[in-house]
């Protein structure tokens, strides 16, 4: 397990933690949250041992392998798919020491190494390393011939993804996430949470993205005044003991309150009088020992509300047999999606879905005017205000100006009182509204582009992942004023809660097409899991030892215990089939002339063959109980 115990940290001149303990068990998924700058990340760095604690102590045990994800990536020209084998080091390291003694000249004296090296290599699946390194890239959203790239080829939010598949290759007791969703988009972040809810070790991830939370832990860990406090359950359970407990605390407080306020009556009356003097110190003495009860406080609440929307046109724009994409400056044209029809209302509220590199972002910029149509007609209604947000519309900030001089130049008539106040509704109060942004984090970033398209008044919304770099708290203002919100929207983002919250309908961009998709996040995951990634899936699947089921024509239905019977009848012949091909497999491999340099590549082979032959016997041994389990029942 993992304890803290008397935890004690100074960063400057800021305490993060005073005299705090926290037991985590061997298999816990915990999420950690607090404020920003609360400690989070710091407790990484003294869990990574980069980091000591100024008192007290943290242990676990030093035999437990740990992984966390690289926050740089070096500009190498090693493929994707070797880099991110890379994070599984023991491999790596057998691998190089295979190398060094298979280039011995005495290869009859290596002999007995090479053998003891193959054997660890099968115990590390080294035979499918590759595949499932690929399965790994493909669920992050890479596609083959990405996987084959160079590392320097892609952009710093790909690399990102690579370092978080260097950590998922790592075989590892203790997994350490740092926000490992601000990279992916939300077809990435499923494929993710379903991968990390069968992790087998002990995860701790930080994470603001609520769904996220609630899809992967059991255990939340809430850094609050400079404290640890451990919660089971999901995240949506910790609201709830939170809320429970600041009731609780309340009342409380206002108990012990009343107490005082009637021992110092008491006192005031009767201190001076000689009869009363010796109760009158004994109610001192009870005072001065009362410890008093600080109230359980809430993070100050953020909030903001989109100003009332200008009038619009219906429809707001229309779109005719259009066909996005880019156009380069010669002129050369690299089309995503074509043959667009499509019609927005007024109040509509639309969340687009779609696999990374589909269009929406693309479609989102020819609506927002940033991207020209490359063929068809797009009409908009006359009227129409556009308030768009994108991640590069922060790139577009002047770092050496203040929130006031941004406002101020999109409202130059305007008293500055009034550009204050509306800016300190969006946390940004006193000297810091007129302090250059350049020292700001993404979140004040952000908050800062949101409150520039506020004041616009827009009656149509364009948000392109809105909640990147924003803290559970502004997620939750954001998502409660959206949901107010009197005009149209259309969302991109891999917030699902912020998507369920403040759509009520979804388009898909998939396969060069924009279509309505009919269903829920939930219908989407399902949908996901069963088209795009299972066709990625099995493209990387080796088709060795893959047992043929014969295909018979369909008849009239038979009972459902003969259909079992039947299936169970077959399971038993594959089983036979991968037994007797073991068998066979363990007879080769007992040879000793098989570890010999020679005969290399077919030793490969066959632990290659081995290993597949014993995973699809264990999956049809599952299927056999559970169909027998069926049939019983």
């Amino acid at each position: 397990m993992i304890r803290l115990s008397q935890l004690s940290l100074m960063r400057g001149t800021k305490p993060l933690f005073e005299n705090t303990d926290l037991t985590l068990n061997p298999g816990d998924k915990i999420g950690l949250i607090g404020a920003n700058g609360a400690g989070k990340s710091t407790l990484f760095g003294m869990l990574r041992d980069e980091l000591h604690p100024d008192q007290g102590s943290i242990d676990f045990p030093r035999n437990w392998r740990m992984a966390y994800v690289a926050q740089e990536t070096p500009a190498l020209e090693r493929e994707a798919i070797e880099y991110a084998i890379d994070g599984d080091a023991t491999l790596r390291k057998l691998e190089a020491e295979l190398a060094v003694v298979e280039a011995l000249e005495d290869q009859d004296a290596a002999g007995h190494r090479i053998g003891e090296l193959y054997g660890l290599l099968a115990d590390a699946d080294a035979f499918t390393v590759r595949s499932r390194g690929e399965q790994l890239l493909a669920g992050l959203g890479f596609s083959q011939e990405q996987m084959t790239q160079p590392v320097s080829s892609f952009s710093g939010g790909w690399r990102m993804r690579l370092n978080l598949a260097q950590a998922l290759m790592c075989p590892s007791d203790l997994l350490l996430l740092d926000e490992p969703t601000n990279h992916l988009d939300l077809d990435a972040i499923i494929w993710l949470e379903d991968w990390l809810k069968r992790y087998a070790g002990t995860l701790i991830v930080i994470s603001h993205d609520r769904d996220f939370l609630d899809g992967v832990v059991n255990v939340i860990v809430h850094i609050d005044e400079r404290k640890l406090k451990r919660y089971s359950g999901t995240y949506s359970s910790f609201e709830r003991q939170r809320a429970a407990q600041m009731i609780l605390a309340q009342g409380m407080l206002e108990k012990q309150q009343r107490k005082t306020a009637h021992l110092q009556s008491y006192i005031d009356r009767f201190k001076a009088q000689a009869s009363k003097a010796k109760q009158a110190q004994s109610r001192i003495k009870a005072l001065a020992k009362m410890e008093e009860l600080a109230p359980l406080r809430a993070a100050a609440e953020f909030s903001f509300e989109f100003r009332e929307p200008l009038r619009a046109p219906n429809p707001l724009l229309t779109l005719d047999e259009v066909s996005i994409g880019y156009r380069s400056e010669e002129g050369v044209e690299k089309q995503i999606a074509s043959a667009i029809n499509f019609s927005l209302q007024t109040g509509q509220r639309i969340g687009l879905l779609g696999v990374n590199g589909a269009g929406k972002s693309t479609f989102i910029k020819t609506i927002a005017g940033e991207l020209q149509a490359l063929h068809g007609d797009a009409n908009f209604g006359k009227g129409l205000v556009i308030g768009y947000f994108a991640q590069h519309q922060l790139e577009m900030l002047r770092h050496d100006e203040s929130p006031l001089w941004h406002l101020a130049r999109i409202a130059p008539t305007v008293r500055e009182q009034e550009l204050r106040n509306f800016l300190g509704s969006f946390n940004f109060p006193g000297n810091m509204v007129a302090s250059p942004i350049r020292p700001f984090s993404g979140g004040e970033k952000a908050r800062l582009a949101l409150a520039l398209i506020v004041w616009q008044r827009p009656n149509l919304l364009l948000l392109d992942e809105p909640t990147n770099h924003l803290d559970l708290e502004t997620r939750e203002a954001l998502t409660d004023a959206l949901a107010q919100f009197d005009g149209t929207l259309m969302l991109v983002s891999h917030d699902r809660h912020l998507l369920r919250a403040t759509t009520d309908q979804f388009l898909i961009v998939a396969d060069g097409a924009l279509t309505p998709f009919d269903g829920d996040l939930d219908d989407y995951k399902d949908w996901l899991f069963k088209t795009k990634l299972a066709a990625k899936m099995q493209a990387l699947a080796t088709p060795a030892l893959v047992v043929a089921v014969p295909v018979v024509a369909a008849k009239a239905p038979a009972p459902k215990n003969k259909n079992l019977e039947s299936r169970i009848k077959k399971l038993e012949e594959q089983m036979a089939k991968l037994n007797e091909q073991k068998a066979s497999l363990d007879s080769q491999l007992a040879d000793p002339d098989i570890y010999t340099a020679p005969r290399k590549t077919e030793l490969k082979t066959l632990l290659d063959q081995q290993a597949l032959c014993v995973k699809q016997l264990a999956d049809f041994e599952v299927e056999w109980l559970e169909q027998q389990e069926a049939l019983e029942s």
